[in-house]
């Protein structure tokens, strides 16, 4: 599939292995308004700006009625729709009830479909890959290369092919999945690499829970994740206001069609899970990789025989205040965040929902929905009413507290149960410390004040 999609995209071969390649859909945040300023400094304008889309997702805050925290970041966010009315470059901007998280509102408008090429200034872009797209994260220079061009210079990366087969238990979920993943090939094991996601497993996945995975490909060091278009890919997609229509659909699905890896594919590296053998899952130090199911205890560094994973493994211990040995069971938390890009979807709300119904937070707890559209869904299935009951903060639409630009962060030292993709330290905040999971695992952390298994709160 991927070299499918490559071959279709190169416009030219240039040196080093390098080719130019084609970009069909490019997104924009606010971060991107330093290369928008370049573009307007040299003369140029961006050449396609039918197929730019823009939101602001990173620096607004996401309280009800909060004003911006600074003029710096007023600045940029204001900055981001003049230069997009200028360009010509549709904007879902603060006010515009579609507004959301980039990587969200992406498929939610039918921007991300199978079988283009789609780039964005952020490291998650390989979210879209679980719509059989090739998608990944560019750097501020390659984004102004984008406007100004169409194209991009990469270089081919090798194909690895991650297969999770059987059925996933009661209480496991898509974020258990690829966080079982990661721990299994390692934070680098993905370097130089675009995955492809395969068997029953992820076949079974909404379009939601496909997003979370592909999501996290980074954290596995891959450049992209990929999972192949089938029937729940286009019909997530049918009707979506930018999505094909009439003819035009039936010319595209007659092409998404073609895009599955063919049955005699040869992929670069082999991976293998068995979906029944993963567990409710979370993390216990400061990289993604360090992941266990939530029965596990807290390991020890001594046990490792590699010298340098086992400095950074005491190191890890340390910046998040463990012991060794600890049942992950008992650790308590501080606060919980439900929502990033990873999981702030319908599904992950409804998961979370799940948990929180009767129940109470016994810790300050927030759900920040992905998007606008998904905020007004929710609502009109009663979810807001659930948590609120619950004790939980309802917010606006944001990437909030999974990346913190905004003030929206944790205090030093406090311990947060989190559904977004990064657990590095300060990543929340300075000295915060991040434990990783799903959304019915966060929702259950919030009602019990630990990191808790799931499954027995729906025994």
């Amino acid at each position: 599939m991927f070299e499918k999609i490559w071959a279709r995209h190169v416009v030219a071969e240039g040196p080093g292995g390098h080719v130019l390649l084609y970009v069909d859909r490019h997104l924009l945040h606010e971060g991107t308004t330093a290369a928008f300023t370049r573009l307007a400094r040299s003369g140029r304008r961006v050449r396609r700006p039918d197929l730019s889309f823009a939101t602001a997702d990173h620096y607004v805050r996401t309280a009800p009625g909060s004003p911006t925290p600074d003029d710096e970041i007023r600045n940029m966010v204001e900055s981001l729709a003049r230069h997009t009315a200028l360009q010509g470059v549709v904007y879902f901007g603060v006010g515009d009830a579609r507004r959301g998280i980039v990587h969200v509102i992406g498929p939610e408008q039918g921007l991300t479909v199978p079988g283009i090429t789609l780039v964005c200034g952020d490291s998650h872009t390989a979210t879209h890959g679980a719509f059989g797209a090739l998608a990944f994260g560019i750097g501020s220079s390659e984004v102004e290369h984008v406007m100004a061009t169409q194209t991009l210079w990469q270089k081919r990366p090798r194909t690895m092919r991650i297969t999770v087969d059987g059925r996933l238990a009661p209480g496991v979920e898509a974020k258990d999945v690829i966080l079982a993943i990661i721990a299994t090939i390692g934070a680098g094991g993905g370097v130089g690499h675009a995955i492809e996601y395969a068997g029953a497993a992820i076949r079974a996945m909404s379009m939601d829970e496909r997003m979370t995975v592909c999501n996290m490909s980074i954290e596995g060091g891959a450049r992209a994740g990929m999972i192949a278009p089938d029937d729940t890919t286009f019909a997530y997609i049918e009707g979506r206001p930018f999505a094909p229509r009439g003819r035009a659909r039936q010319q595209a699905l007659a092409y998404w069609k073609t895009l599955p890896s063919d049955p005699a594919a040869v992929f670069d590296r082999e991976v293998q899970l068995a979906a029944d053998e993963i567990a409710p899952t979370v993390t216990w130090g400061t990289s993604p990789q360090d992941a266990l199911p939530i029965t596990a205890r807290v390991p020890d560094p001594a046990t490792v025989g590699d010298a340098g994973r086992r400095e950074s493994m005491a190191r890890a211990l340390a910046y998040m205040g463990l012991r060794s040995g600890t049942p992950l069971s008992e650790i308590p938390v501080n606060r919980v965040f439900i929502g990033s890009c990873t999981n702030s979807r319908l599904d992950d709300l409804r998961a979370a929902a799940r948990v929180v119904k009767g129940r109470r937070a016994v810790v300050p707890a927030w759900v920040v929905p992905g998007s606008g559209l998904i905020k007004r869904a929710a609502e009109q299935e009663g979810l807001d009413r659930i948590f609120l009951e619950a004790g939980f903060e309802w917010r606006e639409a944001g990437c909030s507290m999974c990346v913190g630009m905004n003030g929206e962060t944790a205090r030093e030292s406090e311990r947060v149960a989190s559904t977004s993709n990064r657990n590095f330290e300060g990543r929340q905040g300075k000295g915060a410390r991040t434990h990783l999971m799903s959304p019915a695992m966060a929702a259950a952390a919030a009602v019990t004040g630990r990191l808790t298994d799931v499954r027995t709160l729906h025994a």
